[in-house]
């Protein structure tokens, strides 16, 4: 199993996510309805689909992310496209000047995209949110990294550590946006940013484990 995969034409990767996002969005507007306003996945489809439709298919990883980013934070209304748009944009310009990508390059990006997610969206650990879901399964992939742990294995923590952040947030309290002025009755759902995170980093570990493997 390779350590590394080529970003040149890994634009897969991202159309992976494109149909994740599409194959969950009636997931994730229901999660959505239940304490915000019930289109979180009519949202994220429409941005995930136009930039499935924008990325060249034999581009790079990093060029891949980038049009995603662009076409979430231009063509998403409300917070989530500027939000996941800095979140794909941070890890673009971190891997672009990456011919090949290993454990510690992405590690590092993806600390550093969850950090910029953190700061844009104002919310930190705690709060019910995609935070929950991302700054978690960023540390644990870190972790996993510093131990010595190869790739995949660093991938398999990620993914464990999202799911785990995402199932967190039906125990907590909103603090931020619409969901907050719920007060207490928000606690015992979960949290559609954080649902459609777990649903980004499950795909994308899988597909950069498929790569890994060759």
């Amino acid at each position: 199993m390779s350590e590394k995969f080529s970003n040149a034409g890994s634009a897969d990767i991202v159309l992976a996510l494109c149909a994740a996002i599409h194959e969950s969005k009636d997931y994730l507007s229901e999660v959505d309805g239940a304490i915000g306003d019930g289109d979180h996945g009519v949202n994220m489809n429409k941005g995930f689909t136009l930039a499935s439709q924008r990325i060249d298919a034999s581009s790079s990883f990093s060029d891949a992310l980038e049009v995603l980013a662009d076409t979430l934070v231009d063509d998403i209304g409300g917070s989530m496209g500027p939000i996941y748009g800095t979140f794909f944009m941070s890890l673009s310009e971190n891997l672009s000047s990456s011919d090949e990508i290993n454990a510690k390059e992405f590690g590092n990006s993806l600390a550093d995209a969850a950090q910029a997610l953190e700061d844009l969206a104002g919310a930190r650990p705690g709060d019910k949110t995609l935070v929950d879901v991302a700054v978690p399964a960023s540390e644990a992939f870190q972790a996993a990294e510093q131990r010595g742990d190869g790739f995949s294995s660093c991938l398999s923590a990620m993914a464990e550590a999202s799911e785990a952040g995402w199932k967190s947030t039906e125990g907590m309290q909103a603090r931020l946006g619409r969901a907050a002025r719920l007060g207490e009755r928000s606690i015992g759902h979960l949290d559609a940013g954080a649902t459609s995170c777990n649903v980004i980093l499950q795909t994308m570990a899988k597909e950069i484990s498929a790569k890994l493997q060759g």
